[in-house]
């Protein structure tokens, strides 16, 4: 089984965790019974306030080009590409460890100084920058970072170590909740059909009918085939 499969198959198994080392509750965090009472509104979709803040996000930004294009390149050789699907580039990685960064700026100062110290370490090693190396220089990077003693807390650990725990969780998200890597996992989930009521061959082994007029209400054959769409903003269109 080759690196790719394996990954697929935790994946698929047990779930992507990418967000479990950020995502502990801290000291002073209020738990979910001390926290008031979400008001019930009519919105479908994303509120007003969360639109506003996401228009916010989008005006901000964390990475360099430089940075940006080492995000991709790390992301690569973290989950290489793959026919006919493509891989994290495709999936548009890069834009999901940017987005993460502003939403949950206490992955900032890992992300920033993780890029830094991979592209100190290659240009002390090979004389240049990580994006620049060749894919073997920096697997060879990346194989000195990729292992950590779990019996050591993951942010008690260098923060190479930390960041590169982080950039996998956030490569292998983004790839599998992507179309591009659903398409690779080959998951179909919930696939919309035609029912027209209990088999007529089940209703005869048991005796029973359906009063036509019943029936007639709860299948519209005038909609059949028909897939809700939604907006931009999640407001059910049909």
């Amino acid at each position: 089984m080759d690196r790719r499969k394996s990954i697929q198959t935790i994946i698929l198994g047990a779930g992507a965790s990418a967000l479990a080392f950020h995502g502990c509750k801290v000291d002073g965090e209020k738990t979910a019974e001390e926290l008031p009472a979400v008001e019930e509104t009519k919105y479908f979709g994303r509120t007003p306030a969360e639109l506003e803040r996401l228009e916010k996000l989008k005006a901000e930004q964390v990475f360099n080009e430089h940075e940006m294009e080492t995000i991709g390149v790390l992301s690569t050789v973290i989950l290489p590409p793959k026919e006919p699907y493509g891989g994290p580039i495709e999936a548009e990685v890069p834009e999901l460890v940017e987005f993460m960064a502003k939403d949950i700026p206490e992955m900032q100062n890992t992300l920033l100084g993780g890029l830094m110290w991979m592209d100190h370490k290659s240009n002390t090693e090979f004389g240049v920058e990580f994006k620049a190396a060749t894919l073997e220089q920096q697997k060879q990077i990346c194989d000195q970072i990729c292992w950590h003693d779990m019996e050591v807390p993951l942010d008690e650990q260098p923060l190479e170590i930390q960041f590169f725990a982080l950039m996998r969780n956030l490569t292998l998200t983004g790839y599998y909740t992507s179309k591009v890597g659903i398409a690779d996992l080959g998951y179909k989930g919930n696939q919309p059909n035609v029912w027209d009521g209990v088999p007529q061959d089940v209703l005869d082994q048991h005796g029973v009918a359906y009063d036509p007029e019943w029936i007639a209400k709860c299948v519209d054959q005038s909609k059949r085939g028909i897939q809700a769409e939604w907006d931009d903003q999640g407001n059910l269109l049909t």
